[in-house]
């Protein structure tokens, strides 16, 4: 096997199974090695594969689904440029068409002289495995639908032109890598590490359509939002207002919407503001449009991270990327707490304006701003109602009113989310 001539797949995530099994179809039948070794070794490929399987789900010709895996994670010259464009022009095509012969080659290995030559029929078991669970712990079913669904198509590919094919196919509908694959993501710190963009596997499948009300609203945000996937200018957007009004659903309902256009979401916490830099660096030469997502934003007054978010969103000297945006909840119109005290400090200050300034000035930075205030009493009952035909709740009209009405004035008062919590609490008696 020509593993080693390959030259954009070269440093694979997982490419020790790929290279211990091209050692073993190279060598099988060499009498320099001992033969108990090399079963050992094909053994230990045979677990791996498995481990890696059952972790993502994967069913099937788990060789052919291992290989696949492999080719959709690979960030490289050629996967990163086909990305969201697709198929790109200039050398590296042949460099490419290159590597997916060798691919090609592996996909139609014969392992029987193998297993012949080494007495072992183990890998008979990878060709029609069946999944357990039907899902898997690192990916979520529509991420391992589509990894199996290419598997099969590359399996049936007739030449390594149509191999190379398929697979810039998939990357321009789903990119490449974890950017490509998932939806959203979060930051995290690994010991003795920088800052880490990692896939969050099980988000909430909430739409647009499923939030009752706040019309104005919505469509501020999608105008918005559809801009900045078309690639036409946009602004940062902060959505303020009233507890449970739909804010931070009205984020995530944006991602589900645009996620096939290329939008992909990174929440981010105020403790890791220090990490922004780093992040955007991380992102900005891809072909994706990402959102910083960060929820129920405020500062207390003696809080200085909100300075590292100002440098961020406009202040610094390196431009801002034009695929990154930011976009906050917050219950708080101005971000950062004010007192009556500090009205009583300034008033002891030679420059009260410098003060006040500083306070507004993150808040002035997201060019668009969208308010979700409480429903009034009507608009609170036509959430309810609409909530609970989608529910199929059966109830006379006015009972669920009246019950509606006697469950919001002990349970935090008007909104979508005492409207979604009675629902379900009728939905769960039933």
């Amino acid at each position: 096997m020509r593993v080693n001539e390959l030259m954009l797949y070269k440093n694979m995530e997982y490419g020790e199974i790929l290279k211990d099994m091209a050692f073993l179809m190279e060598n099988c039948g060499n009498e320099y090695y001992n033969k108990e070794d090399l079963r050992g070794l094909l053994f230990e490929c045979v677990n791996s594969l498995l481990e890696l399987s059952v972790s993502h789900g994967y069913e099937g010709n788990l060789w052919h689904t291992y290989l696949t895996f492999l080719l959709a994670n690979d960030e490289n010259a050629y996967s990163r440029s086909c990305e969201i464009v697709g198929e790109v022009d200039g050398s590296i095509n042949q460099i490419a068409l290159h590597d997916f012969g060798v691919f090609k080659e592996l996909f139609d290995y014969d392992f029987s002289d193998l297993e012949n030559s080494l007495d072992a029929s183990c890998i008979q078991v990878l060709m029609n495995y069946q999944n357990v669970s039907g899902s898997g712990k690192i990916f979520n079913r529509r991420i391992r639908d589509r990894i199996c669904e290419l598997s099969r198509s590359l399996g049936a590919a007739k030449s390594e032109e149509e191999f190379k094919e398929k697979t810039t196919q998939f990357y321009k509908e789903f990119g490449v890598g974890k950017l490509g694959l998932h939806k959203a993501f979060r930051v995290e710190h690994p010991e003795g590490d920088g800052a880490r963009i990692v896939p969050i596997t099980n988000i909430a499948h909430v739409h647009l359509d499923d939030l009752v009300g706040y019309e104005i609203a919505k469509k501020k945000l999608i105008d918005n939002t559809k801009a900045f996937v078309e690639g036409r200018k946009a602004n940062n957007c902060l959505l303020f207002g009233d507890a449970g009004t739909g804010k931070s659903s009205s984020v995530k309902a944006i991602l589900n919407q645009y996620y096939d256009q290329g939008l992909r979401m990174i929440e981010v916490y105020k403790h890791q503001f220090r990490d922004l830099n780093d992040v955007i660096a991380q992102i900005k030469n891809r072909n994706y449009k990402f959102i910083i997502y960060m929820d129920d934003l405020s500062f207390e007054e003696f809080e200085t991270e909100y300075k590292y978010l100002k440098a961020v969103i406009e202040g610094g000297l390196e431009k801002k990327p034009e695929n990154v945006l930011i976009y906050a909840t917050s219950n708080r119109r101005h971000l950062i707490r004010e007192t009556f005290r500090d009205k009583a400090d300034r008033d002891e200050e030679l420059h009260t304006n410098d003060t006040v300034q500083e306070k507004l000035s993150l808040v002035a930075r997201f060019g668009v701003t969208i308010y979700f205030g409480s429903p009034e009493k009507k608009e609170f009952q036509e959430i309810v109602k609409v909530l609970a035909e989608r529910n199929g709740i059966e109830m006379p009209e006015e009972e669920l009113l009246l019950e509606a009405n006697k469950w919001e004035l002990s349970h935090g008062g008007l909104s979508g989310r005492t409207a979604q919590q009675f629902i379900d609490y009728l939905a769960g008696q039933e």
